[in-house]
Parts: C-alpha cells; structure tokens; sequence
C-alpha cells in the first residue's frame, strides 16, 4: 500500500516538471520585461522630478498635468476626491506583480529542482553516470533561474516601494487639505439647506 502511494506520488510530482519549467521561462521573461519598464520609470521620474515639486507647490489641482513616472500624482490630479487609503491601494497595485513574481519564483526554482532529484538519485544507484548528470543539470540551471528571477523583481520592487512612499509622502498634505476642504464645504452646504 505505501509503495503504491509513494510511486502514485513520484508520478504526479513527474508531471509538474514541464509546467514549472514553463512557468519560470514565462517569469523570467516578466522579470526582463518589468526591468525595461522599471527603468523607463526612472528615467521618466528622474526628468519630472522639477515638474513634481512644481505641480506640489503650485497645488495638485492647479490644472497642471502630472509628470510622467508619478503614478500616484496622476491619480490625485485625475481625482480630487481621492483618499489617502485610495492611494495606499494605488500604491500596493503598483507594486504586486514584481513583489509576487520575486516570491514565486524561487518556490517553483526549489520544486524544478526537487523534481529531477529522483531520477538522478535513481541513476546513481544503478550506476548510470549520463542520467545522474542529465537530471542534475535539469535541476541547477532550474533554481539559477527561479534564483535570477527572483533577484531582478525584488530588486525593482524594493525602489519601486522606496519611490512609492516618497511620492506619497509628499502627496498626504495635500489630500489630506483637499479632504478638509470638502467636509467643510459639505457642513456649509448642510447647513444652509
């Protein structure tokens, strides 16, 4: 009976192997596309950072156009009556496919690694030198690149979330102004009617 259940086990784990080969080929090739987009970012909040003190001392609601790279301005600007927790969420959206891929990545690394183990472990006790090294290399090169993965999405998501804060920082004044302003409004209104 256990026999049968650990052979049903190495068969269903075998079947793993191609879709999370796939699925780290499909990350690894996020993971560039997010570091291109990453650095276009940069380059664009590096030449609006004048235009954002700019539109924060004119006032966000000036007519103004948010600079590019400055997700979150855009989204003050665009609306008004935006909360401070609608911009944490703005915030944490920005963020969530880089910092879920650099978690992911490195799980599904280990499980391509773990997989090819049985069968070189099989291939070492019937003394086939070719399957053990096959199954090995299988198994390196899979965790190098959940590894590698996981390293440029942490990476992005770590200054991300640092660009993320300051620009929500500097933000929290002004919405947090521009929310008294319109309860203040609502209270002259309710009270004139």
């Amino acid at each position: 009976m256990i026999k049968t259940l650990e052979d049903l086990m190495y068969q269903v784990s075998d079947l793993f192997m191609a879709p999370v080969l796939i699925l780290l080929v499909l990350l690894f090739f996020y993971s560039l596309y997010a570091l291109g987009g990453f650095v276009v970012e940069g380059v664009q909040r590096s030449r609006g950072t004048a235009r954002f003190r700019k539109l924060l001392g004119n006032g966000l609601w000036s007519g103004e156009e948010a600079p590019r790279g400055y997700p979150l301005t855009a989204l003050a600007v665009s609306r008004p009556d935006v909360t401070k927790d609608e911009l944490d969420v703005a915030a944490l959206s920005e963020m969530e496919g880089v910092r879920m891929v650099s978690r992911v990545a490195p799980m599904l690394g280990l499980i391509a690694t773990m997989i090819p183990m049985g069968p070189a472990l099989k291939s070492l006790s019937d003394g086939d030198v070719q399957g053990i090294s096959e199954n090995l290399i299988v198994a390196f090169s899979a965790v190098i690149f959940g590894l590698v993965v996981a390293s440029i999405t942490f990476f992005i998501a770590s200054t991300k979330k640092k660009w993320l804060a300051q620009e929500l920082v500097a933000l929290l004044p002004h919405v947090e102004k521009r929310a008294e302003d319109f309860a203040e409004e609502r209270e002259i209104l309710r009270e004139a009617s």
